[in-house]
């Protein structure tokens, strides 16, 4: 799991898919993108979270729709 980008862990926010290494769900980025907040403002807030683990998430467009709809993803 240490090279995975996403993880979902039934152990970790009951298995909500979140940022390996960290406890913030990749949601929260797709949250913050959605209402008009810069990038920066989201890893301003969310130190945990390396900028190229959020460039790599989002090159990947079926990934993003798999968040988005709830399915259990693991990259």
């Amino acid at each position: 799991m240490k090279n995975q980008l996403v993880i979902s862990d039934p152990e970790i926010l009951s298995g909500i898919p979140i940022f390996n290494g960290t406890r913030v769900p990749v949601k929260t980025l797709l949250d913050y993108l959605e209402a008009g907040d810069s990038l920066e403002e989201f890893l301003d807030d969310f130190p945990t979270v390396k900028k190229e683990k959020v460039l790599m998430l989002l090159n990947h467009k079926e990934l993003i729709a798999k968040i988005q709809i709830g399915e259990i993803v693991y990259i």
